[in-house]
């Protein structure tokens, strides 16, 4: 993932007004990149910005997901994290820590096949198992 300089810039090139709890949530996106969720994002930023509520984060990944700036990832039906690396990557989930890494994916060695002459609008690669650590 490209390390974002400034963000209040970035936002601005992606059409969003930088508010101060926007840039704080992009920055805690790309500087942690643990593929957080909601709940995560606010009982971390809550404690610099007491003002912040749940909906305001809600509200501002919605903006950043609809302008193409972060990605869902959804290993399991009952959790959504969000990833601001919106490069073509895997994500691999520990049975046992619960972290999400990332890996790398050639698209050039996906074989598409019978679906070839599609239009792909998404592709995503989830694998479980155990991490290294928790072996």
């Amino acid at each position: 993932m490209t390390k974002v300089e400034n963000i209040s810039e970035y936002l601005l090139k992606n059409d969003i007004k930088p508010s101060y709890q926007r840039m704080r949530v992009f920055e805690y996106l790309t500087s942690k990149q643990n593929h957080p969720t909601v709940d995560k994002i606010y009982k971390e930023l809550i404690k610099e910005i007491p003002t912040l509520s749940k909906t305001t984060v809600y509200n501002t990944l919605k903006l950043f997901m609809e302008k193409g700036i972060v990605t869902v990832v959804n290993i399991e039906d009952n959790e959504v994290r969000y990833d601001a690396d919106t490069s073509l990557h895997g994500h691999f989930k520990c049975e046992k820590c619960e972290e999400i890494y990332d890996f790398k994916i050639n698209p050039s060695n996906i074989d598409y096949g019978e679906i070839k002459n599609f239009k792909i609008n998404e592709t995503h690669l989830y694998i479980k198992g155990v991490c290294d650590k928790c072996k």
